[in-house]
Order: C-alpha cells, then structure tokens, then sequence
C-alpha cells in the first residue's frame, strides 16, 4: 500500500496541476518551456560556484589536513568527555552534507545505528545544517556579497545544536 502511494504521488501532483493550470486556462505547455529555460539560466549561474565549493572541499579532505587536525582535537576531546569519533562528522556537516552522511555511514558500519555514536551522528545529521554549503551555493547565485551576519548565524546556530546534541544523547544512553 506505502509503495504504490510512493510511487503514485509524483504522477498525482503533476495531475493536480495540469488540472489547476487548465482551470485557470494557462497555457501549460508554454509555462513549463519557460520553467526549463530558467532552470537552465539558474544551473549555468550556479555552476561556478558549485564547481568552486567542490573543489574546495576535496582540496580540504585529499591534502590530509583533517586527519593531521583530528590528532591534535583528539586529546581536547577526550579531556572534556566529547566522544572524538564523531569529530570528523562535527566538521564536516557544517562544510558538505554527502559528506557527512558518508561518515555516518562508517559510523554505522563500525559502531552500529544504535550504538552512542550512531545515535549522536544521526542527531547532529538532523540538526545541523550545511552552512558553507548554503552560503557559497545560495548566495553566490543570487550575487550576495556581504555574508558577515548570516555566517555567524549559522556557525552558532551549527555549535549549539552540537553541544545540545551531545548533551541529550549522554543524558538518554
């Protein structure tokens, strides 16, 4: 029953509106010819920014930087009774979320869904966003130059839900 309404609910949206545009008597076909030739303009402005972030990203994880800089957290980390294991996913989420979805993969596969870390990686994977993400994708195609605010927004926004994170998951296992 769950599978057929999955698999029924992109063609029944589509339905709804083919009958919305024909009520209001709107050219559909024209409007969603528009709609692409816009999304192609969106994806060509998006592109360099994308590409960027990317490269930055690997540039980062290939040149062993984040393992060289994980060794020196590690004993920070286990002086105030942070789990170190999550620190590669602590870090990473705020940068690229495939990313971080990957470390929790491993974090899975080597300490189990259920285990503390596993718990704790699923709820940073939720509450935290991808915030260079967002503001090198997002804002670089809209053309927003002054991030200031918003950056700083966000890295606390990302620090409060990790500590918060951290503290709910000791307190529950």
């Amino acid at each position: 029953m769950i599978n057929f309404f999955s698999n029924a609910i992109i063609p029944i949206i589509i339905l709804i509106i083919i009958i919305y545009g024909v009520k209001k008597k709107v050219n559909i076909y024209d409007v969603f010819i528009e709609g692409a030739k816009e999304s192609i303009e969106l994806a060509i402005n998006l592109f360099p920014s994308m590409l960027a972030m990317i490269l930055g990203v690997n540039i980062f994880l290939k040149s062993g930087i984040i393992d060289a800089f994980f060794d020196k957290l590690s004993s920070i980390f286990m002086f105030l009774r942070i789990p170190y294991q999550i620190l590669p996913m602590m870090i990473m989420r705020p940068i690229s979320g495939s990313s971080a979805l990957a470390i929790l993969t491993n974090i899975f596969q080597v300490h189990g869904p259920d285990s503390f870390f596993g718990v704790l990686g699923s709820i940073l994977q939720g509450s935290t966003d991808t915030t260079f993400y967002i503001l090198t994708i997002y804002f670089g195609t809209i053309g927003v130059k002054k991030i200031k605010y918003a950056l700083t927004a966000g890295v606390i926004a990302d620090i409060i839900c990790i500590i918060i994170s951290i503290i709910i998951v000791n307190l529950i296992l």
